[in-house]
């Protein structure tokens, strides 16, 4: 065991050292502060109006995605009259990745199942250049005027705004979306690098609260879609519990449900475990993808792209 596991708990590093081959790596990097990072909204400025607006700041282009970019020095960034009449938006990078996939369409209907703070609502709004529709859901009422603040700063006409619950949003609209989005609540390990009291508060029992609800909103999420639709499923954890077994669960509810490669040119991505406690997952499962932080300097994602057969 490194010097570098102690900060962690045993049990943390015990886990993780069992699909993760550079482990100390990994590790390394979940102790190194995570750069400031931002995504242009296209709905209000241009990307180049974007870049001689910040020039002071030399933001630096992501690899992977012409309009993000990060920042050495960006701890001001939240105060700029930039990001207050929402020219961009303060975004960590790898939470730009699961609309990328998803890649909805100028005039589709999407649903974005769990939508505050809504990041990655006012993202699919630009990519579909203000038109068809977004229903970007909520449970809570304080997380739900969050997203209406961030919504409405960022000029998002194509959103409507609701507070339900997932799966009953899900039943309400079944068979109509062409693609949905379900970002799920997770136990948020990923975000360690940006809030180390997450790992204060880290245990396999917090873990373990979570995939009960992220099953019933992937079945949800995947009854909300057309035939011929398509959906992602994405956390901010490293838990196979919350990541490959949810999917699994959908697959064996939804055999027909087909799981499709993951692919963002310049992001590096890779497959998870191909068993967790016993359990062995179907071989699609290992077309979901994993984005770590020693990978791309980022946090922990999971994303699956799953397809409703037409």
């Amino acid at each position: 065991m490194t010097t570098l596991s102690r900060v962690f708990p045993k049990e943390f590093v015990e886990r993780y050292s069992q699909f993760i081959p550079d482990s100390d790596a990994f590790l390394d990097a979940m102790q190194r502060p995570l750069k400031r990072t931002f995504r242009v909204n296209t709905l209000k400025a241009t990307r180049e109006r974007v870049l001689d607006l910040l020039a002071d700041l030399r933001p630096e282009p992501l690899p992977w995605y012409d309009l993000g970019f990060s920042l050495d020095a960006g701890e001001g960034l939240g105060k700029r009259i930039e990001h207050f009449i929402g020219l961009i938006y303060v975004q960590e990078a790898a939470s730009m990745a699961p609309p990328l996939v998803l890649d909805p369409q100028p005039g589709e209907r999407v649903l974005d199942m769990a939508a505050a703070p809504g990041s990655k609502t006012t993202e699919m709004s630009a990519m579909m250049q203000n038109t068809g529709i977004i229903i970007a859901n909520d449970p809570s009422p304080t997380r739900v005027r969050g997203l209406l603040g961030n919504v409405d700063r960022a000029g998002c006409l194509n959103v409507a705004v609701c507070r339900m619950d997932g799966p009953g949003l899900g039943r309400a609209v079944v068979g109509t979306c062409d693609k949905v989005l379900v970002d799920a609540p997770c136990s948020s390990e990923g975000t360690i690098r940006k809030s180390p009291q997450a790992l204060a508060h880290w245990s396999v029992a917090a873990i373990e609260r979570f995939p009960s609800i992220q099953k019933r909103l992937i079945l949800a999420g995947y009854h909300a879609l057309r035939p011929g639709g398509q959906m992602v499923y994405s956390t901010c954890t490293v838990a196979p519990e919350e990541n490959e077994a949810v999917v699994t669960h959908l697959l064996q509810r939804q055999p027909e449900a087909e799981v499709c490669e993951v692919n963002l040119p310049g992001l590096v991505m890779r497959p998870g475990p191909v068993e967790w406690e016993r359990e062995r997952f179907p071989d699609a499962v290992q077309r979901c993808r994993r984005i770590l932080p020693q990978d791309n300097d980022t946090e922990p994602f999971f994303v699956a792209l799953i397809r409703r057969p037409a």
